[in-house]
């Protein structure tokens, strides 16, 4: 899965990086500890031109009468996506992409503590995430809002978690956003295993509430 990820990239670098044309509400980067429910930078395709915009990350299915009227789907998995009422219209029409500069996971020591790694790209470019959104609206509140599809992992990833998020590569942008036709089910899959690089950090990050730089930092051994 993916719970918790971080953005560093300035707002006119994504904008030039993904051919897209900013909103003036997006959130503020650099952000090192991004979670669930905060307004996060997608890009998606509307009328022929990609738009970077901000959306909820907590996936709002039209049917919940409030924002917390169900689950908190911050995560669609890939296997089951186009099955999932909550999700099946909006993965054949409402693709995006979420960019992160990296993203966090857990693993358990002996005494079953969470320790904290970063997953980051492996070159300079950030990564894109597969995403999907949906428009939800009750009695005068409004969201537009997104999940984060995942996979299994694989390789040298499969030893911290047992899923990832779908990271696309920027070839395949193009077709996750429905500007090149059929075919994004085929980019629902883990990324090449030398696509990441991952190393430990320290437990602060396990706090929802913690920021700054140094939550990316590397532990000292």
């Amino acid at each position: 899965m993916c719970g918790r990820f971080a953005l560093t990239l300035p707002t006119d670098a994504m904008a030039q990086l993904f051919d897209a044309v900013p909103a003036n509400d997006l959130p503020d980067v650099p952000n090192y500890n991004i979670c669930p429910t905060n307004q996060v930078h997608t890009v998606r395709t509307e009328e022929g031109q990609r738009r970077l915009a901000p959306m909820r990350w907590g996936f709002l299915p039209h049917w919940y009468k409030a924002t917390n009227g169900g689950p908190l789907l911050i995560n669609a998995r890939a296997e089951t996506i186009a099955e999932k009422p909550a999700f099946r219209a909006a993965v054949r029409e409402r693709r995006c992409l979420i960019p992160a500069s990296g993203f966090y996971e857990w693993t358990k020591d002996d005494d079953d503590k969470r320790l904290p790694w970063y997953i980051h790209p492996t070159g300079e470019a950030p990564l894109a995430f597969a995403g999907i959104w949906q428009d939800w609206e009750r009695e005068g509140e409004a969201y537009r809002t997104c999940a984060i599809v995942t996979c299994p992992a694989d390789g040298p990833m499969a030893s911290i978690h047992h899923r990832m998020p779908v990271i696309l590569a920027a070839g395949d942008w193009a077709k996750w956003l429905g500007e090149e036709g059929h075919g994004a089910a085929t980019l629902m899959k883990a990324a090449p295993h030398d696509a990441v690089r991952f190393y430990r950090v320290d437990p602060k990050v396990n706090s929802n509430r913690a920021s700054g730089k140094d939550l990316i930092a590397p532990l000292a051994s």
